[in-house]
């Protein structure tokens, strides 16, 4: 049979697609923008044939209706990192949140640790070798469609086809679903004085040729927009957003003093507009492969002059960082952040920098600030990155560099660069905590 054959024979409507899925499954959905809109919409309207099915995913876009209190009898969120559509759902305790390094999930998705039973994925259309492509993710997907029992796709001529490990044959699926729906798209952050101040920071650090990781939101994108005057920066991250596009066309971006994968960009998942999914369709020059080889901390030290920046939302005194919970409320997930922190701690050439980028402070609704850099980290927080794999922490007034320093000589460090207004409370605070003069 050939491969049009198989394709054809397997098509069919959302509604019947969804039907494959059984109570007490376990499905898993594509991540980020390769959530399969429509097959999830289908099976959230088809809720009362289910109990007890269990949907896991890291990053998503989506609505997150299987994440509500009204269907806890259907659905049950169990997944890897909380976003606005499931957060309240680990709050009321009909939702979970699996910790898990990023770079884990395909591994143990591989090994049986994570068993799923369906996955719901979108897709491009065939090629002409019959061959369909994740497009804008690699990261755990891979793997989950390799391992699933069973495989929905929606086919969207919106997916671009991309270079790496993103592509499956036909007979690798086990039903298709044609729904042309434009991308998911995440606008670029408005960049205030605050984000320019850390982006100014962070481009101090960063040589010519150095290999970059960066995440997404208004620091990320401040300090891409202060390289303009950079020569010959590289891209090995765990996704990348509009801002590298930009540095790519004006030439600062060209891989050519990469020393892992020269010329390429490697990266595991795309998250940005449609100018960023243009530009990843048939572009030999960026390559998506799974997150448990872009993410391994092995992988990531042979780059020299490896750079990564992460944010957090506290530091403690002792550099200890916070950046996926808030108190006890679960507010994301652990991403790759300790992944690039510790292999950029092992770049061949000790050039590796790692960077916690955060502005000084929170303002609270009634204008009250509360400064991010703090004696202690709040009750029931989890920390993030521990105080041995910290290196450097940036604030919009300035940079701290935590390695080789002990603990008094660390916080004196973050206070001098915590909010002035907020620097005599935290000063206050170190006596206190040292029982010597600040």
């Amino acid at each position: 049979m050939s491969w049009k054959e198989i394709y054809e024979n397997r098509k069919c409507t959302a509604d019947e697609a969804v039907r494959l899925i059984k109570s007490n499954d376990r499905v898993i959905l594509g991540h980020c923008i390769c959530e399969p809109t429509a097959l999830v919409d289908a099976m959230v309207a088809n809720y009362e044939q289910y109990k007890n099915v269990t949907v896991a995913h890291m990053v998503s876009l989506g609505k997150g209706e299987y994440a509500k209190a009204e269907y806890k009898e259907n659905f049950r969120w169990e997944g890897f990192f909380c976003g606005a559509g499931t957060r309240n759902a680990v709050a009321e305790g009909h939702g979970d949140l699996i910790p898990v390094y990023f770079q884990d999930v395909p591994r143990w998705i591989r090994n049986g640790i994570l068993n799923y039973d369906v996955c719901m994925v979108t897709v491009s259309p065939p090629n002409k070798a019959g061959y369909c492509s994740l497009g804008v993710e690699s990261g755990y997907t891979y793997q989950a469609v390799k391992s699933a029992t069973i495989v929905l796709a929606q086919v969207n001529n919106y997916m671009p086809e991309t270079f790496g490990d993103t592509f499956f044959h036909v007979s690798e699926i086990d039903k298709f679903v044609e729904m042309d729906m434009p991308l998911v798209e995440s606008q670029p952050s408005v960049i205030g004085d605050v984000e320019k101040a850390i982006g100014k920071h962070c481009a101090s650090l960063i040589e010519d040729g150095a290999t970059l990781q960066l995440g997404i939101g208004a620091i990320p994108d401040a300090v891409l927009a202060e390289l303009k005057h950079k020569k010959h920066l590289g891209i090995h991250s765990e996704m990348i957003a509009d801002g590298v596009v930009d540095l790519v066309e004006a030439g600062v971006i060209d891989c050519s003093e990469k020393t892992l994968h020269n010329g390429k960009m490697i990266v595991t998942f795309l998250m940005g507009t449609k100018k960023l999914y243009d530009f990843a369709d048939n572009n030999p020059m960026l390559q998506l492969r799974p997150v448990d080889y872009v993410n391994d901390p092995v992988v990531i030290a042979q780059n020299n002059k490896m750079v990564s920046i992460n944010s957090a939302l506290q530091v403690d005194f002792m550099g200890q960082v916070v950046a996926c919970s808030i108190g006890k409320k679960q507010f994301s997930g652990v991403g790759g952040q300790v992944d690039f922190v510790r292999g950029t701690a092992m770049s061949q050439d000790g050039k590796g920098i790692s960077i916690i980028a955060m502005p000084s402070v929170t303002v609270k609704k009634d204008g009250t600030i509360i400064s991010k850099i703090t004696p202690y980290i709040d009750h029931g927080a989890a920390v993030t990155t521990n105080r041995y794999d910290v290196d450097y922490i940036i604030t919009e007034y300035g940079i701290a560099r935590m390695r080789g320093k002990n603990l008094k000589e660390r916080a004196r460090a973050l206070i001098n660069i915590a909010h002035p207004d907020l620097r005599g409370k935290l000063k206050e605070e170190f006596e206190d905590r040292f029982n010597v003069a600040y």
